[in-house]
């Protein structure tokens, strides 16, 4: 197996693709949650994977920030 550095992983299936002319919108449901993650890839990228709806993924988070906001 793959090892990486990035310690943020989770496992999640496809529920979505909307391919754009530059980047892919993949949205992933969560394994054992109702919880669905947003990434936007390059088009490319997508296609070079052969991402598909149903596909198991696993999600690699890396953020320098996080933002929060109330109304």
């Amino acid at each position: 197996a793959m090892k990486l550095s990035t310690r943020n992983q989770l496992a999640g299936t496809i529920v979505s693709i909307a391919m754009g002319e530059a980047m892919a919108s993949v949205k992933v449901r969560l394994d054992g949650t109702d919880q669905v993650l947003t990434s936007a890839i390059t088009a490319d990228a997508a296609n070079d994977l052969g991402l598909a709806e149903g596909q198991a993924v696993t999600l690699l988070i890396k953020a320098t920030d996080v933002a929060v906001a109330i109304d």
